[in-house]
């Protein structure tokens, strides 16, 4: 079963507000400033359930930040304390309109810590040039967040689509049983078997060259395969379009082993490698003293290199040499390949002196 998968989100709940600020005779306000300590007050504005306001002091020293103009960000010092909050300043520029940032301020706390205040400090010949203060007018824009509480949404499963699983074999099993679209007949035994070239051909180098090579069969009429059983050739044919072999259930434990032993030589004739490794897999899985023999014999005659070998090794490491040296396959196999049967005594002498 696929592993299920949720999603939740955790997000800062802000709000957000701008306030514009506009001053008119700017020149005349920083006279009155000075002349009387005081500042530029805006009015006041609200923001996430809180009063703020901006402060400018247009003509004051600060031995840190000299030449510049000082603006502040204030809330309302009746506020419950611990508000957090971060600001934006822009200038605006007289002439387009547009906005231009002078200063960020990350969230910070507004506490009694800071007097309730931000304050942020400007080039006076920024903030006085001709661009943003014309007609002596200035105008400057604050945009203020605040930051509440974190929000989790539920947790949600998310959607799952759920995907078969292939069913390529299965489609092309039906191919060859409704014979819809066969273009070839075969005849292997006193049966026939109707296929498609292009199947064929697609899945083996061999039919490829008889299908469609120089030596490819012209006409309709049934090619016969000789030296093979229609179980075998069916069992061919179902591998060639499905990559599986049929059901072998219901057959004996030797009518098992030699349809497969069957098998290994068609694959072989045909060019099948993936099912001729299977067919190799099989006998070696189930190597025994009365089958060793025949097995050897089977893989020298097709170059199962591997399945050779591991033939060899059982019979090195046997105990039961004398039921292997009476066995009819053993027997076979002195006749019909006896240099097999130097290797096999060649190793097993290496490995009784050592």
């Amino acid at each position: 079963m696929p592993a299920s998968k949720t999603v939740s989100t955790s997000a800062a709940e802000t709000d957000l507000g701008t306030h514009v600020f506009h001053v008119v005779g700017y020149s005349h306000q920083k006279a009155i400033c000075a002349h009387k300590d005081t500042s530029i007050l805006s009015g006041r504005f609200s923001v996430g359930g809180h009063e703020w306001a901006l402060v400018l002091v247009a003509d004051i020293y600060n031995d840190d930040h000299p030449d510049c103009v000082a603006i502040s960000l204030l809330l309302d010092p009746f506020a419950a304390p611990g508000v957090l909050a971060s600001f934006e300043l822009r200038l605006v520029n007289q002439s387009t309109g547009l906005p231009f940032t002078v200063h960020k301020e990350a969230p910070m706390v507004f506490d009694d810590n800071n007097d309730m205040a931000a304050t942020c400090w400007i080039k006076r010949s920024l903030l006085e040039s001709p661009t943003y203060l014309q007609n002596d007018r200035l105008t400057v824009e604050c945009i203020v967040t605040v930051i509440k509480e974190r929000l989790v949404s539920k947790t949600k499963s998310l959607p799952r689509i759920e995907v078969p699983p292939p069913n390529m074999a299965e489609n092309f099993g039906s191919l060859l049983e409704t014979d819809l679209g066969a273009d070839v007949t075969f005849s292997v035994g006193d049966e026939t078997f109707k296929a498609h070239k292009i199947v064929l051909a697609t899945r083996s180098p061999v039919f490829k060259a008889e299908l469609y090579g120089p030596m490819k069969e012209e006409g309709m009429k049934p090619i016969t395969i000789k030296d093979m059983q229609p179980d075998v050739f069916r069992a061919l044919l179902r591998f060639i379009y499905t990559d599986s072999l049929p059901p072998l259930d219901d057959l004996e434990a030797d009518d098992h082993s030699e349809m497969i032993r069957h098998l290994l030589v068609a694959a072989d004739r045909y060019a099948i490698e993936r099912l001729k490794l299977i067919c190799q897999s099989f006998l070696c899985e189930n190597l025994n003293v009365q089958t060793v023999a025949t097995t050897l014999a089977l893989a020298d005659q097709h170059n199962c290199d591997i399945l050779k070998d591991a033939c060899i090794d059982f019979i090195t490491c046997s105990n039961e040499m004398d039921g292997l040296l009476s066995s009819q396959g053993y027997k076979n196999l002195k006749r019909t390949c006896p240099a097999v049967v130097i290797d096999v005594f060649e190793k097993t002498s290496k490995f009784r002196k050592a």
